[in-house]
């Protein structure tokens, strides 16, 4: 009879709890069962893991009665990240590595039938979670997941090509303190610094607009949503792929953050490493997928877009069960999905841009051509809106079509990297007042920090009840002209700011 213990890890969220996989070995007639709450992938594992010690030139015990438990019990495990793990286990119990030497570590790794690891998805969050709560640890990794882990200051990462890379630093004659030299297949990675290199579409190469681009300069200053309005081909699109370009470099935290949800998506790219997600779904994604789901919980498009740009096109053409999902996260910057065994917490702190036509042909109010809508099809097609989503999105914007002739003799305007430097200098002056963008600014705050002049403070209270504006929209106001406050460089929020920001609250029926 033998026993021996390997470390693992599952994935719950973005949380990383630990898996103790236990192998007993006994006599008996030979079987292989796995237990402990694995889903389907992980039973499979028995499969992968039986051709990859084979295969490797390693003896399976097939003599012998194999169970191995996947504790806690209670706990849900899922994917391929547990074979690596499975596969010491047996080579330990049977005496090939040494058990002893595995303390310390904690392996990961999808294996396949020659042996190869293959990268797991969550490696990144793997890490940072074991980071978030102290825990000391050696990780050894697959390559393409070794290095999203290697990411995290000050944790220890090991890169093993193969299921023989690993088996070669525990084998009873060397111990893990001294691998073998000519082991190629074995590397201690270290982290990368973030990638802020620019590169991206530039907002010079859109003509014309210049009504649309001080909205997104606000926007990108302030921290604000914003609803682009116009015909088709008046440049919606191309104004929002260019609005990441104006925002902050990421700090190191924020950009770990980020990386962390791609890589429990699967989405995790190095050469897109500390620069701003901007998450684009289409139009006919459902609640589930914007928002995330599943069992286990995955987090969706609003978290894939933490901490960057959340681009919704033909916005009312989106389930309203989505749109209506998105109204808590726009003020919580959070999402918490809850199923019947399992609660999970996902991060979704973006900048919502949405961009719609005004009516179903697109032409209602253009000069170039005439709408062909009834008012009551207008209508219905700007209900798809609810008024509390629209009151949480802060700037509602009108983006005129050219004509070509306009279009044809426009010039050069800015550059992102002209109006970039304005929007940092902005969120500068708002960080070093409060310590947060203008838009996350609550209750008391506004107040305090809106440093609202008096006949300022008059016009805005004139203006909300004649337009019949909620609180929300109100204070939303406020904030919008503290930004513009702030890229005037004015301590003050004068009468001027607040008008300004009185343009940006678009009337669009809702329903």
């Amino acid at each position: 009879m033998a026993l021996s213990w390997v470390q693992g890890r599952a994935l719950v969220g973005l949380e990383a709890p630990p898996v103790m996989v236990e192998v007993h070995l006994a006599n008996g007639l030979p079987s292989f069962t796995l237990v402990g709450l694995a889903d389907v992938e992980v039973k499979e594992a028995r499969e992968r893991v039986r051709c990859a010690i084979q295969n490797a030139g390693l003896e399976f015990p097939h003599n012998k009665r194999i169970t191995v438990n996947l504790a806690p019990a209670d706990l849900p495990k899922d994917s391929g990240r547990l074979d690596l793990p499975i596969a010491l286990g047996i080579l330990a119990a049977s005496g090939q590595v040494d058990a002893a030497g595995l303390a310390g570590y904690e392996f990961a790794g999808e294996l396949s039938l020659s042996g190869a690891l293959r990268p797991v998805r969550g490696a990144l969050a793997m890490a940072l979670a074991l980071q978030t709560a102290g825990v000391q640890t050696r990780l050894v990794l697959p390559p393409g997941s070794a290095e999203e882990a290697a990411l995290v200051p000050g944790a220890r990462v090991y890169r093993a090509a193969h299921l023989l890379d690993v088996v070669r630093q525990f084998v009873p004659s060397t111990g893990p303190e001294s691998p073998s030299g000519d082991d190629a297949g074995w590397t201690q990675l270290h982290p990368v610094a973030p990638n802020v290199a620019g590169g991206g579409p530039d907002l010079a190469d859109v003509k014309g607009q210049t009504g649309a681009k001080r909205a997104l300069e606000i926007a990108a200053a302030g921290g604000h949503s914003l609803l682009l309005v116009g015909s088709p081909g008046a440049g919606k699109s191309m104004l929002a792929q260019r609005f990441a370009g104006l925002l902050p470099d990421m700090s190191n935290e924020q950009a770990l953050q980020s990386a962390a949800i791609s890589s429990l998506g699967g989405r995790f790219s190095l050469e897109r490493w500390g620069q701003r997600p901007t998450c684009s779904p289409h139009h006919s994604a459902s609640a589930v997928a914007l928002v995330g789901g599943g069992s286990p919980p995955r987090p969706g498009e609003i978290s894939m877009a933490h901490n960057g740009v959340l681009f919704l096109d033909e916005f009312p053409e989106f389930a309203r069960s989505a749109l209506e999902a998105l109204r808590e996260p726009l003020e919580t910057g959070t999402i918490t999905i809850s199923r019947a065994a399992r609660r999970a917490e996902f991060p979704a702190r973006f900048q919502l841009v949405a961009a719609m036509n005004p009516c179903p042909c697109g032409y209602l109010g253009s000069t170039l051509r005439p709408c062909r809508c009834t008012p009551d099809q207008v209508h219905r097609y700007q209900g798809k809106l609810s008024g509390p989503l629209m009151d949480r999105i802060d700037l509602h914007v009108d983006v005129p079509a050219l004509s070509p002739q306009e279009l044809l003799a426009a010039t050069k305007t800015e550059s992102s990297a002209d109006i970039r430097s304005r929007c940092i200098a902005a969120q500068g002056r708002a960080t070093a007042r409060q310590g947060k963008p203008n838009q996350a600014l609550g209750g008391q705050e506004i107040d305090t920090h809106g440093r609202l002049e008096s006949a300022a403070s008059k016009f805005l209270q004139s203006a909300a009840t004649q337009l019949g504006w909620s609180a929300r929209a109100t204070h939303r106001t406020l904030k919008i002209a503290r930004t513009i406050a702030d890229l005037a460089g004015s301590e003050s929020t004068q009468i001027g700011h607040v008008a300004e920001a009185m343009q940006y609250r678009r009337a669009v029926k809702t329903g």
